[in-house]
């Protein structure tokens, strides 16, 4: 990173934070020199076992895709972040096939991680270390008993903590990556209980013991602080109390796995707003700490450690949050940052992760009669299940399914036919930095029957494409309005935002079962104010956009992505949408404002337009259409989006 972007880091950070991150300088100096020996460990044993006939209660179509999955990794096959490989019979564990670069060996704390020419794609060499692919494999051996599964997994657990000791090499950089990576170890040791090699391979092996104490230890020293206490810190606290429970075997797991459950229950209040939604107001990273907080919580009640009421009432919370703003597909909306990040997989492939973790909240905390079905199955649900011990939490839980939630600016309008409108008129992102958020105030996304009409394209990437970074997170990139060229809030960074932009919303009014309206505004561009109203009607099944910007006259860029499975055909300021969905021809008519100058752009890279990214690091060409004009004179800009008739006027 450039001087310019340290000293807007640091622009950002309180004195609290700026002396513990001087702290942790300090320390990183002093352990570049002195790493001490792992205690010495006797008849340590590991007592956090399935209760008897857990794998029993898999249902069998879940044990199906598992064991399709596991047998696709024994031929060495995988898939990270598009990217497909097929070394993972021997892998390299510091190689990024995507670049073809190897991350170089060294203390951890002097390695570039954030360059791609020196290091390679970080994220490509991270994933496979999470072991959440062993995870897999030894959900496998629990299943079918078959020993290749286990004999696999000890086999690269074994190379991984020979190439990766302590302190050296890329692994040892960042505490989210130890954090799930603790969490994979324990449900590895977990799932291969039964096969007789498992003590062998940790609680009897000096190698896994000295691993698994220098991890808490550089968790303990490193937490992440203040304006970057997200999701990371949640991850970080979840795998040290994990492991802390699990692994109750050093002189230091006492105090560990105390101090790591107050940070949970501090950062899991802080990272949650009270309606239950994340404070990151990315979707993903909502998924990501549900799945961290419901194992952290089976943890501490397979070892019998009390929880606070608090973290099962943030986890309860989050569950209804989920529950009230997915689709009729099950499909939470698409905001802010995503890399499919998650907290543990034992699932194979096509298993659906948000039916997942709705089917946990029935099994762990019960389901409100307003809640969608579920009719997908998994593998983890039975034995987060069996662990977690149920119990009633004092909390009056929403009689009616939530459309608006206020601490956070969304509200979800829903019509017939499955139309379902997410707008957006909350905080920019969360604390200072705001480091996961997109400059998409006031945007809004529409989907019919789960299908994407007015897509959020997505993230794409972090590291190594800063053009695609930025234009996957720039107002431009999202479906709302944009002025003079400009983002509504500043960039200082991949990962920073210097100035926010405040949004608040005026409308919110649900309670009509044939009109739901919204209406909010933000203060993102100097000198003017964008206020955006949204009125969906049930019996015309038509979704009405009006924006409007007071201020000086103002160059004006709007746009809308369709999402992939659109096909649009644009003349002059009408575009008709068609698709198919399960076999039926759907339709549309986007009628848009005449004021503005159409075009619509597909695939073009120079810059960035129309494109789709449906997961990290894929992308995909996409239909983005684009009004160009001014605000000279123009009242508002009236959008109207009608379903199932082409020839309405």
């Amino acid at each position: 990173m450039s001087a310019g972007w340290y000293l807007r880091r640091l622009s950002r950070m309180g004195p609290r934070e700026i002396g513990g991150r001087a702290g942790d300088a300090v320390r990183r100096r002093r352990w570049r020199s002195s790493l001490p020996d792992s205690p010495g460990v006797s008849g340590a044993r590991f007592t956090a076992v399935l209760p008897a006939g857990t794998t029993a209660a898999v249902p069998p179509d879940a044990a199906k895709r598992l064991i399709a999955e596991a047998d696709r990794l024994m031929a060495g096959h995988a898939e990270f972040f598009g990217v497909v490989r097929d070394d993972l019979v021997d892998p390299d564990w510091c190689h990024d096939p995507k670049t073809g670069r190897r991350a170089p060996w060294g203390y951890a704390f002097d390695v570039p991680y954030r360059s791609e020419d020196t290091v390679g794609d970080i994220k490509q060499i991270w994933e496979p270390s999470r072991h959440q692919y062993l995870t897999v494999l030894a959900a496998a051996y629990a299943i079918t008993g078959d020993e290749r599964y286990a004999e696999r997994v000890a086999e690269h657990l074994r190379s991984w903590w020979a190439a990766n000791t302590p302190l050296r090499g890329v692994h040892w950089i960042s505490g989210i990556e130890l954090g799930i990576r603790l969490l994979s170890w324990v449900w590895i040791r977990r799932l291969l209980e039964g096969w007789p090699g498992a003590a062998g391979l940790f609680e009897d092996n000096p190698v896994a013991l000295n691993q698994i104490w220098h991890h808490q230890r550089w968790l303990a020293a490193f937490p992440s602080r203040g304006s970057s206490a997200n999701n990371h810190v949640i991850a970080e606290a979840a795998g040290q109390f994990a492991a802390a429970c699990a692994f109750d075997w050093f002189p230091s797991s006492a105090r560990w796995r105390a101090d790591a459950l107050r940070s949970l229950e501090r950062h899991l209040r802080a990272n949650t707003f009270g309606s239950g939604l994340n404070r990151e107001l990315a979707t993903e990273y909502h998924g990501l700490v549900l799945e961290l907080g419901l194992a952290a919580v089976a943890e501490a009640d397979a070892a019998g450690v009390p929880v606070p009421a608090p973290v099962r009432l943030v986890l309860l919370r989050m569950t209804d949050a989920l529950a009230a703003v997915v689709d009729s597909r099950l499909r939470p909306p698409r905001q802010g940052d995503a890399d499919d990040g998650h907290g543990l997989i034992v699932d194979g492939a096509g298993t659906d992760r948000w039916a997942s973790l709705l089917a946990t909240g029935d099994a762990v905390f019960g389901r409100l009669a307003w809640w969608p079905e579920v009719t997908g199955t998994d593998v983890r649900t039975p034995l987060l299940a069996a662990l977690i011990r149920p119990g009633a939490i004092e909390v009056t839980r929403p009689a009616s399914r939530p459309a608006h939630f206020a601490d956070a600016g969304m509200t979800v309008l829903r019509g017939p036919e499955e139309i379902w409108c997410r707008c957006d008129g909350g905080p920019h992102g969360f604390l200072s930095i705001a480091a996961h958020a997109h400059a998409d105030a006031l945007s809004v996304e529409v989907r019919h029957d789960g299908v994407d009409v007015l897509a959020d394209p997505g993230t794409y990437c972090y590291h190594g494409q800063p053009e695609w970074r930025r234009y996957f997170r720039s107002t431009l990139g999202h479906n709302t309005l944009q002025l003079d060229g400009d983002d509504q809030s500043a960039s200082g960074g991949p990962f920073l935002w210097t100035r926010h932009a405040r949004s608040r919303v005026l409308v919110a009014d649900t309670s009509d079962r044939n009109v739901a309206r919204w209406c909010a505004e933000h203060d993102g561009y100097q000198d003017s104010v964008h206020r955006r109203r949204v009125e969906l009607t049930g019996v015309s099944r038509e979704l009405r956009i009006v924006d409007e910007v007071r201020g000086p006259n103002r160059a004006v860029r709007l746009a809308f992505h369709l999402g992939p499975a659109i096909t649009a055909d644009l003349v002059g300021n009408r575009a008709v949408l068609t698709w198919t969905r399960d076999g039926e021809e759907r339709s549309a008519v986007l009628d848009l404002p005449g004021q503005l100058s159409w075009r619509a752009h597909r695939g073009e890279s120079d810059p960035p337009l129309g494109w789709y990214s449906a997961g990290f690091g894929r992308k995909e060409p996409a239909t983005t259409l684009v009004g160009t004009g001014s605000t000279d004179g123009a009242e508002g800009f009236v959008t109207v989006l009608g379903f199932g008739s082409q020839e309405r006027t």
